[in-house]
């Protein structure tokens, strides 16, 4: 005979089973347990650390543990991505990945990991289109007006980058190659220096992220002639693509989220939902605005397709380039 207390056994049961699928179902329960380091590979400053506080601290009220920037800046954000590929994959050591490491796995030969799979994809963030300005005085107002001087001023031109191999410096690399012509690249330790000697005329022009220099723009302190993405940006609608002169071109700057291989998917999972319906609120979405960028919505596995495809299109742009890291 089934007894009462069997009864309320099998039903006791069957809810606990119940409630422990539920919970795995939505991440796991015990994640997370204490706080997480968030990794920048950068420098404290600049949009990476604003992007990456606003995220940590939205994740934070989530999902009731600390998320912590902790930046681990050097060798072209090599040293921050090894810290992180070389930790437990257990989902308290994540990496705020950029453009930098699709670039690097094709300009660095000599790269102590493969990005590719060493990291797990757990979340896009922002997309954040470049553009190139000039000095007022240069004598251009299009990108083919640009085009036109610099043929006409073979070698006398000099545009700055934030460094060798950065999207900022292959950038105008793609440039030179698309549009047939030469100018000098000088590099500096990042962007600010770069667009100050522009203002003064001692560098002639620079490919920017248009997070850092559409005040400049704004302000008439520079002149822009065109944007790296296909589309407009909506922070300088009035500046036309690049494409449009000269078809093919386009490139961008990116960052995303992601944690060592074999962390677990439910962990990844958990992750991603919060971090995407964070790029959904309202306060970020504008604080995202202000800073010239585009969010990046979509779950896990997209995230790892737009990884691929993104180290796949700078791989040819190195290749395109002949530049390498020595």
């Amino acid at each position: 005979m089934i007894t009462r207390r069997f009864l309320l056994q099998s039903a006791t049961c069957s809810a606990a089973a119940l409630a422990a699928s539920r919970a795995f179902a939505l991440g796991n329960p015990s994640y997370p347990s204490r706080s997480v380091k968030w990794v920048v590979p950068y420098a404290p400053g600049g949009a990476t650390d604003v992007l990456s506080r606003l995220l940590c601290q939205r994740l934070s009220d989530r999902l009731g543990q600390s998320f912590v920037v902790e930046n681990k800046p050097g060798a072209g954000s090599n040293i921050g991505t090894q810290a992180v590929i070389t930790s437990a994959p257990d989902g308290y050591t994540l990496l705020l990945t950029s453009t930098a490491n699709a670039i690097n796995a094709s300009f660095d030969p000599a790269l102590p990991y493969d990005f590719a799979k060493d990291i797990a994809p757990v979340a896009g963030v922002a997309r954040i289109p470049l553009v190139l300005v000039v000095n007022n005085d240069l004598p251009v107002k299009t990108i083919a007006d640009f085009v036109a001087y610099a043929k006409a001023n073979p070698g006398k031109l000099s545009i700055a980058s934030s460094g060798i191999g950065t999207s900022l410096h292959l950038s105008g690399e793609l440039f030179k190659a698309l549009a047939g012509v030469r100018f000098t690249h000088v590099a500096y330790r990042g962007s600010a220096p770069g667009l100050t000697d522009v203002m003064s005329g001692q560098i002639q022009g620079m490919f920017d992220n248009v997070t850092s220099s559409f005040e400049l723009v704004r302000a008439g302190k520079l002149r822009a002639l065109g944007v790296t993405t296909r589309e407009r940006s909506a922070t300088l609608p009035d500046v036309p693509p690049i494409a449009d002169t000269l078809p093919g071109y386009e490139t961008s700057s990116f960052y995303g989220v992601g944690a060592p291989h074999d962390t677990p998917r439910e962990i990844v999972e958990l992750l991603n939902r919060e971090i995407d319906a964070a790029l959904s609120d309202a306060e970020i979405r504008a604080r995202i605005a202000e800073l010239g960028a585009i969010p990046l919505h979509g779950n896990a596995n997209e995230f790892g397709g737009m990884l691929t495809a993104e180290t796949d299109r700078w791989r040819k742009v190195v290749e395109l380039s002949g530049i390498r890291k020595e």
